[in-house]
């Protein structure tokens, strides 16, 4: 896959983890930003989203997914 992948994501936060996990066992590689420690990536986060104040949200090329949804990170990143 060629398309860069960002996971903005938060600590303690079940569905972030479930994310990453699944993104990792899929061996797609990401980059990680917490949110809660970097403002520019809170920033970006929300302007992706159109707003979107929980996480995970995770770019990939030009799509954006927000919460933890299988099928959807599967077909943005070109398993479906």
């Amino acid at each position: 896959m060629d398309r860069k992948v960002k996971v903005f994501s938060t600590p303690n936060c079940d569905l972030c983890e479930r994310t990453r996990r699944f993104l990792t066992e899929k061996g797609v590689d990401f980059d990680y930003v917490d949110v809660t420690r970097d403002r520019d990536g809170l920033l970006e986060m929300r302007e992706l989203s159109r707003g979107a104040r929980s996480a995970p949200v995770v770019s990939i090329g030009d799509k954006v997914v927000v919460g933890f949804n299988k099928d959807e990170l599967e077909k943005a990143i070109g398993l479906l």
